[in-house]
């Protein structure tokens, strides 16, 4: 082919696609076919798109791109009305102390007490000779960071010695700090954060111990996370129970690779199973004044699993606040819930055309900016739910009204073509319009699904570094770690802090999880416990 010239387009359906794929993955490596997969899946999607024309070419670059911003200042020239130009141009001031770190944050830093080498608390003052000093509070503060592998190890060479005579053999004895083992108990639970809680896939931690000159191959890492979760499965399950008596739980997915399952459905004869996508779906239960991170991975939806949590819920509790997005798979189907809809997604319908109808779109995000204005601010007032309501109700209902009122009179009036960009956005909002505004009915409800948005990035880093799971119990694993983690990080809890603790107490946490949860297992800790 010509340099420069464009490619014959070719297309191929959905079952031609699995076709293809199966007779890929019977003759490529395994990592191999995960890229080839990867790609031809990301090419149908795309041409799929395109061809459906029920995307922009914007929209279609922030969905494979990422969007740079969705603020309403940036999206808008400065000359457009009600766009300040000084305030375009100024950039906003940094606040003091921007970019630099206080030694109180370093709270997992080794703590040294050094006192001063001549003078003591009580002595006469080497300065006036006449008055006394004293110790302050507040001490002076030094940080230094030293560079380790992530992994070290200590060999201990134990002398021998042999009888000229009778040829016995005497060993030294081994210290008490050579443990039980080969590997500490807490090397399961660091692997388990670095895989599942930063992205770090086994291979490449493979080879920087081996380049550090201690090695960790990828399928002894395996083993020691697979023990570690063990002690961890108590808690989770606690933490599944009490998440289904949540008062909002939040709900969504993002799509994810199980090799296993992805071979299973190709080698599959006949038709093959009823549903081969594959889902991460993530739940966020508010539950008192705590909040629960949970991960399922496998092939049903978002409600589907929202179904399984509230199976566990207790009978004559009121029905929970439910927020998702408005796809029809997210609702809870054999549960009733008082469903609530992301703001945020119908106020990014606009953000999409915003270039295209800025005027329109620059009425509606202003007026959505009044009220996450509104929200920010009962926030701040640290509002109980009933008084948060009523404070949205008072500030932020006449503004929904009126927006709503203008959108209706614009469609109706034909000021608005109602398949384009602009009027599509419109319908969504309108269509949507009483779980999208629920928050102006029932206490407590959200304005969007943005803390589980943010929950799901975890599996969205697993996937794009490590490229999925190679089978359904690596997915179990990965959703056992991910959820303790996130949970930990919600209640600023530290993670490793955490699962080292119920490591050394397994067998108290097997008899009572509910009391080793993130948030109360210090309280627990009996006074002996040094950590």
């Amino acid at each position: 082919m010509r340099k420069g010239a464009a490619p014959e387009i070719r297309t191929l359906s959905p079952p031609q696609l699995e076709a293809l794929l199966a007779q890929l993955a019977r003759r490529l490596p395994a990592e191999l076919y995960q890229l080839v997969e990867q790609l031809l899946r990301t090419l149908q999607w795309v041409m799929g798109l395109i061809e459906a024309k029920e995307v922009s070419l914007q929209r279609l670059q922030r969905l494979i791109f990422g969007a740079k911003t969705e603020k309403t200042r940036p999206l808008f020239a400065p000359s457009a009305p009600g766009t300040s130009q000084t305030a375009a141009a100024t950039p906003r001031p940094k606040r003091k102390g921007h970019g630099r770190t206080p030694a109180a944050a370093y709270t997992g830093a080794k703590r040294v007490r050094v006192a001063h080498p001549q003078l003591r608390p009580g002595q006469p003052c080497p300065n006036c000779k006449k008055g006394k000093l004293h110790a302050l509070k507040v001490l002076g503060q030094i940080v230094r960071i030293a560079a380790q592998p992530l992994f070290a190890a200590t060999r201990f060479e134990l002398e021998k010695l042999r009888c000229c005579l009778c040829g016995r053999l005497f060993t030294a004895p081994a210290p008490p700090e050579a443990g039980l083992g080969k590997y500490d108990p807490q090397v399961g639970h660091l692997l388990g954060y670095l895989r599942f809680g930063t992205g770090v896939p086994h291979y490449r931690l493979e080879r920087m111990q081996t380049d550090l000159g201690v090695r960790l191959p990828a399928a002894t890492q395996w083993e020691l996370m697979a023990q570690a979760g063990q002690v961890l499965q108590p808690v989770h399950e606690a933490l599944r129970t009490l998440a289904a008596q949540g008062q909002v739980i939040h709900n969504d997915d993002t799509p994810m690779r199980v090799q296993s399952l992805t071979k299973a459905a190709a080698a599959a004869d006949g038709p093959g199973p009823e549903r081969t996508g594959i889902f991460t779906t993530g739940l966020v239960a508010q539950v008192a004044d705590h909040t629960i991170a949970l991960f399922v991975t496998g092939h049903r939806h978002a409600g589907e699993n929202l179904d399984a949590l509230l199976a566990h819920r207790v009978g004559d509790a009121p029905p929970p606040i439910q927020m998702c997005d408005a796809l029809s798979r997210n609702p809870a189907k054999e549960f009733q819930s008082l469903l609530a809809n992301c703001l945020s997604h119908g106020r990014r319908q606009f953000v999409d055309v915003a270039q295209n109808f800025p005027q329109e779109c620059q009425y509606v995000l202003l007026r959505l900016g009044e009220v996450y204005k509104n929200d920010a601010q009962a926030k701040q007032l640290q509002l109980d739910p009933a008084a948060r309501l009523r404070f949205h109700q008072e500030h932020s209902q006449k503004l929904m009204a009126d927006l709503h009122d203008w959108m209706r009179q614009q469609l109706d009036g034909h000021q608005v073509e109602p398949n384009s960009g602009l009027g599509q956005a419109f319908s969504y909002m309108l269509k949507h319009w009483e779980p999208l505004t629920l928050f102006l009915r029932q206490a407590g409800a959200p304005l969007d699904n943005n803390i589980c948005e943010r929950a799901l990035k975890m599996a969205i880093l697993h996937r794009k570094n490590s490229l999925g799971y190679k089978t359904q119990n690596g997915a179990r694993l990965g959703d056992l770690f991910m959820s303790l983690i996130h949970t930990c990080r919600l209640c600023a809890a530290n993670p490793l802090d955490y699962f080292n603790t119920l490591q050394r107490h397994a067998k108290e946490v097997l008899a009572q999880p509910s009391q080793w949860l993130p948030w109360n297992y210090k309280e627990t800790l009996p006074a002996t416990d040094t950590g």
